[in-house]
């Protein structure tokens, strides 16, 4: 709702974006799955900006109401709970020992603090940071870093996910090029070009679109499909990673927007950074 609220009230997708912190692409996924959501359109396009359909105009009214009451609860319920609270994006990778380390070390260090998670699929791998949805982000890099601050937490080596029957699965090490003419999964269309290029290996593929970790696994259990992920991880016994021998670690980052001075921000962040070393 409150993408829909900034380009209607911009009426120019590129001004909404640059007031919201965030590049057009996802902005406009989120506008064509709020569209597909109503059933209907809310914007009439043109290249010089976009116009209000009727329906939009209806929308428009009641979505400034209801962030408006988002807001008066966010703060009757944080003045209920009288404690510090911080919202913690974190993408959709359970299986990270960091992260159970650093839930540790936090309720040592914040024993105070309400702790919200919120888990996100690997379309948005800001985890709903330029949406306001989350203080923080525990991800993973690369992405459109503009107006975003970003501390590296850690280096994971890459490898290639295949099924254990696959004859590739019984190699040492493989080279991208080794993987040419393989279908493997993608991200939808509108994500982040920056993810998207990394995890094909820096260069268009073909192959299922998948949305979450849990989709990637099954498109190799049930297609072959290949694709990447971090080594290190568990994985179900029928699927196996082969390191990639020239394929840039992935770079796990804590994010927040820039210039967000919440002290709690700065403390979560120490704590991973302390967190992720070891």
């Amino acid at each position: 709702m409150r993408y829909f609220v900034a380009v209607a009230e911009e009426l120019h997708f590129g001004r909404a974006a640059t007031r919201l912190h965030m590049s057009q692409p996802p902005l406009s996924r989120a506008i064509k799955q709020l569209e597909a959501d109503v059933g209907a359109l809310l914007f009439t396009r043109s290249p010089t900006g976009v116009t209000l359909t009727a329906v939009g105009s209806v929308l428009l009214d009641e979505a400034r109401a209801l962030l408006e009451h988002a807001d008066r609860v966010r703060v009757r319920v944080s003045a209920a709970v009288g404690a510090a609270s911080i919202t913690i994006g974190i993408l959709g990778d359970g299986t990270d020992p960091g992260v159970a380390r650093l839930a540790a070390a936090y309720r040592r260090n914040r024993p105070g603090t309400d702790i919200r998670v919120r888990d996100t699929d690997l379309t948005d791998p800001t985890c709903g940071l330029r949406a306001g949805l989350v203080d923080v982000a525990l991800t993973r890099a690369p992405f459109d870093e503009t107006a975003l601050t970003v501390r590296e937490l850690r280096t994971d080596p890459v490898g290639v996910v295949l099924r254990a029957d696959d004859p590739l699965a019984r190699r040492d090490g493989l080279r991208l090029a080794e993987l040419d003419g393989r279908r493997w999964f993608q991200f939808p269309q509108d994500t982040d070009p920056l993810w998207q290029s990394y995890w094909s290996g820096g260069r268009p593929r073909e192959g299922p679109v998948v949305r979450a970790v849990q989709e990637c696994l099954q498109a190799v259990l049930w297609n072959g499909t290949v694709g990447l992920a971090p080594l290190g991880h568990d994985l179900p016994a029928e699927l196996t990673v082969v390191p990639l021998t020239d394929m840039k670690p992935s770079r796990v980052v804590a994010v927040w927007n820039e210039g967000d001075t919440n002290p709690l921000i700065r403390s979560f962040v120490e704590i991973a950074t302390t967190a992720y070393r070891h």
